[in-house]
């Protein structure tokens, strides 16, 4: 039937004419009755044979055949027998006769409303650009008599006239609109457990959303459970999951691609990985999907998810009582943003988390939103949900959305509060510092045997601007640290110019990242009238401030979790941001604190704690080795007075010996405010 057909096609003079042959297959309702047949399965097989021939059919005749009613109809009815059975064995004519329908559908997208309808009338076409439809009695009458008649209209005028329209015989309630269809096909099909299938099933619902027209696209969201559906086979794949997943097992999962869906290996398997890689390629795939359809899909798809997926599953899990619920879900959504690409749903991510309109905290303004809520999850009695929380913030510091420095940070910097209004420059370093009334530096505590080695320099310089010298903020942030306590001179280290490299690479990518916001090039001058007002650093720099002030009682893991996120937050090329992290000189408004006076107490605490451990630089430079993996095993470290136990002395032990090195990671100011310069300052 099917090469008579073509012959007969390849036969015709005129274009766009019919023959006999194709005239008695569309009168005799054909296809019809080979679809009833499929359905009924007899003889045994005939399904898969019904889907071969309706896919070639449709692929070989040139001929427009979806226009006719007596063709979609039978397709719809085919539809309806597909994608609903997981692992058919008519999965592979399934996903072939998808393919036809999507591939036709891209070529003229008029064919979507014919194909997706269902059984349902369009009338937003009425309001379109497009031809008119005829009125709904004329319809109905022309389809009666189309049906009917011994040979139908097959002109190209005919074949027009009826793709503009639709038979009003289909008409059915709205409820039962999209209950089977293409879009209820293919994720039926994507959910297949035969690879091929599904991949192939993925890219023909890629293919449909990504049609031109916007009428197609608009009636794709309203008229369709397109978003629908999509938005809940990713909850069902989450809810799937196992609740006790190792956030370490997250994390390692890397490089899951809905194309290339991991498969689990023998000697990295862990309980649950197949259901993880499972959601993270569908997650992916949600991500591929909006950044290729349509804008009117993209956007409508890009809120199921947020309204489905983040605010209705994910959000409770991550304010759960449970702690084992809040580490994994915490986890899943850091492997969620590392792979999300679109700018369009990472909107919505960030939506979900800062809010749509973040306003600067008060100090006692409770946890009131999600994102105050996980940022005393950084601060938390677990070490693991804390280190687990910090990444997710420094996973977020890493995508381009300008609402998440504002809205973490940003918006309590504005204004310059942070600065003392009215009140003369210092003369001098030590005036900045107040280190006359700090109780950490007394004058029994400098005339000590651990001394700095290099006095506090004068006056800062100061450039044409009024910026502090780049070279200036590099060596007081390096005076900071006494030779006493470091090691880079036992190991003949050149100190931190050797990490610059790359610090300023990091720089530059981060730059590059936030060209396109326009932020000025330097911080608006004050009103020395202006009255003071109270200031505070915000709900996420106070936790971080809190955090590097403890750094010698936190574990060693935890304390690498907080110094990378201050890197990543001193990347930001952001004057304000340059200034109140970054710069030792400006005169602080009273009761503020800067990143530069933490560590100053942090140092004071320091000293007077290694005077009372003996030999405390050779334990020092063991401590670096075994964490360098110089020196197996790890040596036990008698505590000092006045440190209540072995831990607690090897914990800040350990924790010194990663900051002694002033590596980027651990104290990456100087290095990112040098890599700003040439590198001949960054190595000076």
């Amino acid at each position: 039937m099917l090469d008579i057909l073509v012959y007969e096609e390849r036969q015709q003079t005129a274009a766009g004419e019919a023959g006999p042959c194709l005239e008695y297959l569309l009168q005799h309702k054909i296809l019809e009755t080979l679809c009833t047949l499929g359905k009924a399965e007899y003889p045994p097989g005939m399904r898969q044979q019904v889907f071969q021939f309706f896919s070639k059919i449709l692929a070989q005749v040139q001929h427009p055949l979806l226009h006719y009613l007596n063709v979609h109809r039978p397709v719809q009815k085919l539809l309806r027998l597909g994608g609903t059975v997981p692992g058919s064995q008519t999965e592979k004519e399934e996903v072939q006769f998808t393919t036809v329908l999507c591939s036709k559908i891209q070529q003229d997208p008029a064919l979507l409303t014919y194909i997706l309808e269902g059984k349902k009338m369009v009338s937003r076409k009425k309001s379109s650009k497009e031809p008119t439809t005829l009125p709904r009695e004329a319809a109905s009458v022309q389809d009666k008599d189309h049906s009917r008649s011994k040979a139908p209209d097959m002109s190209p005028c005919g074949a027009q006239a009826l793709s503009s329209q639709l038979p009003a015989e289909t008409e059915e309630p709205e409820g039962v609109v999209g209950e089977s269809n293409l879009i209820t096909a293919l994720i039926g099909l994507c959910k297949s457990k035969k690879g091929r299938v599904a991949l192939k099933a993925q890219e023909n619902l890629l293919l449909l959303v990504s049609v031109a027209s916007p009428a197609a696209a608009t009636y794709l969201v309203q008229s369709s459970p397109c978003c629908r559906v999509v938005s809940e086979h990713l909850c069902q794949l989450y809810q799937s999951l196992p609740p006790f997943l190792d956030p370490a097992d997250i994390a390692a999962l890397e490089g899951i691609s809905w194309r290339l869906p991991s498969a689990p290996s023998d000697e990295a398997s862990f309980p649950g990985k197949e259901d993880l890689a499972a959601f993270l390629g569908w997650f992916d795939y949600c991500d591929h999907l909006i950044t290729e359809a349509h804008t009117v899909v993209a956007e409508a798809l890009a809120k199921a998810v947020a309204e489905k997926f983040f605010v209705e599953i994910l959000q409770p899990h991550l304010l759960h009582v449970s702690e084992q619920s809040v580490l994994t879900s915490t986890a899943l959504f850091t492997a969620m943003l590392r792979q999300l690409r679109s700018p369009v749903l990472l909107r919505e991510a960030v939506a979900f988390l800062l809010g749509t309109d973040p306003q600067p905290a008060a100090p006692d303004d409770g946890p009131r939103t999600l994102c105050a809520h996980l940022i005393g999850h950084c601060d938390h009695l677990s070490d693991e949900i804390s280190i687990t929380t910090l990444r997710l913030f420094e996973e977020l510091l890493q995508k381009p959305h300008e609402q998440v420095i504002h809205g973490l940070v940003l918006c309590n910097l504005e204004g310059r509060h942070y600065v003392a209004r009215g009140s003369p420059e210092p003369e001098s370093y030590e005036d900045t510092l107040d280190l006359e009334e700090d109780p950490y530096f007394t004058d029994g505590f400098l005339n000590s045997s651990f001394q700095p080695s290099t006095k506090p320099p004068p006056a800062p310089a100061t450039n044409s601007d009024g910026k502090t010298a780049v070279t200036e903020i590099v060596n007081s942030f390096l005076c900071l640290v006494p030779e006493e306590a470091k090691t880079s001179a036992f190991l003949e280290e050149t100190g931190y110019d050797t990490y610059v490299h790359d610090a300023y690479g990091l720089f530059q990518e981060c730059s590059s990242r936030v060209a396109p916001w326009g932020w000025p090039l330097g911080p608006t001058p004050l009103d020395p009238h202006e009255p003071e007002r109270p200031f505070f650093e915000g709900h996420f720099l106070r936790m971080l401030f809190d955090r590097m002030s403890r750094i010698l009682e936190q574990p060693y893991s935890l304390n690498l979790q907080v110094t990378s996120v201050l890197s990543r937050l001193a990347l930001f090329p952001h004057p304000l941001i340059h200034e109140y992290l970054l710069d030792p000189y400006i005169n602080l408004a009273p009761g503020c604190r800067s990143l530069f006076s933490v560590l100053v107490r942090v140092i004071g605490d320091l000293m007077q704690r290694i005077q009372r451990v003996p030999q405390f630089s050779g334990k020092l430079l063991l401590v670096r080795k075994q964490l360098m993996g110089q020196v197996p095993g790890e040596q036990n470290t008698q505590a000092a007075p006045g440190i209540t136990s072995q831990r607690d002395c090897s914990c800040w032990l350990r924790s010194w010996a990663r900051w002694s090195r002033l590596e980027p990671l651990s104290l990456p100011f100087p290095a990112c405010a040098a890599s700003r310069s040439q590198p001949q300052v960054a190595r000076r």
